[in-house]
């Protein structure tokens, strides 16, 4: 797997994920369920790789050396 992530894309994707992983446990409304999305952006993150970004060709890495 070739990352194609950079790194503030991957701390805006993990603290997203956190957040909505947050309001999932910790909600009371009712569609509190969809903060299980949050597992989506945590993975990319934690992973460094997109495969919608792969789809459409983007890459967030910068230039390599």
């Amino acid at each position: 797997m070739t990352r194609n992530m950079g790194q503030l894309d991957r701390i805006l994707r993990g603290l997203l994920g956190i957040a909505l992983l947050a309001w999932a446990v910790l909600g009371t409304q009712s569609l509190h369920w969809i903060g299980w999305i949050g597992i989506v952006p945590l993975v990319t993150a934690a992973v460094g790789m997109c495969p919608l970004y792969k789809l459409i060709g983007i890459n967030t890495c910068g230039a390599r050396t």
